[in-house]
């Protein structure tokens, strides 16, 4: 395969030009540059965690809300108790048997 020297670069440029317009150039350089960031950051493992929803309760609300939810007494618990029981109650049925 040849090289491809300055002046097949100037052609290639000028029909995207064309094919684009000056307008869009800079959103689609803009797009692209975004493609490869998130490319490299895919390959090097470096994910972004999910934001968290911003509901306004703090854990301990949501802790307890969730357990009224699945039907678990709250009266008298800690939040490690609650958490646990939600634990059990949510597992899949082959886990919950091996308990």
């Amino acid at each position: 395969m040849p090289f491809i020297g300055p002046w097949e670069i100037a052609l290639i440029l000028v029909i995207v030009l064309i094919l684009f317009g000056p307008k869009k150039l800079p959103e689609l350089a803009r797009s692209i540059g975004d493609a490869l960031r998130q490319y490299r950051k895919a390959q090097e493992g470096v994910l972004e965690e999910p934001p968290k929803p911003q509901t306004g309760k703090s854990e301990k609300e949501l802790l307890i809300e969730t357990a009224k939810k699945l039907g678990i007494k709250t009266e008298g618990k800690t939040m490690e108790e609650i958490s646990d029981e939600i634990a059990k109650v949510a597992a899949p049925p082959e886990k919950k048997e091996s308990q």
